[in-house]
């Protein structure tokens, strides 16, 4: 039986080497999910989403149209211009085929701006509505206030570099019933807080969705996505698995 990791044993070695010509990098206990992960990738820092997938040795596929997004295992909607992204899932008619998809369960991460969309807010863009969380675009300033921050999460024992680019603050986890108590998007799931920066969440569970208001596709380190491949997209193993060539299946 392959025994999952606690959540501080998340990413053991990750973060090490370069993303360019590295290894897969697979640590002990990983399932390999059954199809592949796709990554939004009409706008924004989608290249580094499915760099770190390479890595991690899981299948990818880019997304940009419906019918990319036919058997996928979980989707990643990466960083990048909220506003921008939100227009262009609707022109390319992917806004509310990944809305259903979400509301049918499927694995989301999103990062930043993908967290944005994921999420609820005020004004501009049109947003999922997916996962109970209110954020505020740009709630540090502009690009030249963009910062860095070490990182205290909750899945890890070490801290994690996160890189804030005109990033978005988490406002408040909404209930199951949305932001005004009632007559809005109701939800299935609560968010739980995975880590904080000065008071204010930046990695929030929700259910199937793992929302980062941070850039973790723009470092070398691993551990998000092996963390939302594991306990979001990988499943669970209640059963003794039989090593079949490169694959582990249950009996």
């Amino acid at each position: 039986m392959i025994a999952p990791k606690e959540p501080h044993e998340f990413g053991g070695v990750g973060g090490l080497g370069g993303v360019g010509g590295a290894a897969p990098y697979k640590p002990a206990g990983f399932l390999v999910p059954e199809g592949p992960v796709g990554v939004l990738a009409i706008q924004g820092s989608f290249e580094l989403h499915l760099a770190t997938l390479r890595r991690l040795g899981v299948r990818s596929r880019p997304v940009r149209k419906p019918v990319d997004l036919e058997g996928l295992s979980a989707l990643i909607l990466p960083g990048g211009e909220s506003t921008v992204m939100s227009l262009l899932m609707q022109k390319y008619s992917l806004f509310e085929p990944v809305r259903k998809l979400g509301e049918k369960g499927l694995p989301m991460l999103g990062t930043c701006a993908g967290a944005i969309l994921l999420g609820h807010g005020e004004g501009i863009p049109q947003r999922l509505e997916l996962a109970p969380v209110e954020l505020q675009r740009n709630a540090y300033g502009t690009q030249v206030d963009s910062f860095t921050a070490t990182l205290s999460l909750k899945p890890f024992s070490r801290p994690f570099h996160g890189i804030f680019i005109r990033a978005p603050r988490i406002l408040r986890l909404l209930g199951p019933r949305g932001p005004d108590g009632g007559e809005g998007r109701r939800h299935r799931v609560e968010a739980v807080t995975l880590g904080e920066l000065h008071g204010s969440p930046v990695l929030v569970s929700a259910g199937n969705f793992l929302l980062a208001t941070f850039h973790p596709e723009l470092t070398d380190d691993l551990r998000i996505h092996d963390y939302f491949l594991r306990r979001f997209v990988s499943r669970k193993v209640e059963e003794p698995v039989l090593s079949v060539g490169r694959l582990a299946v249950g009996r």
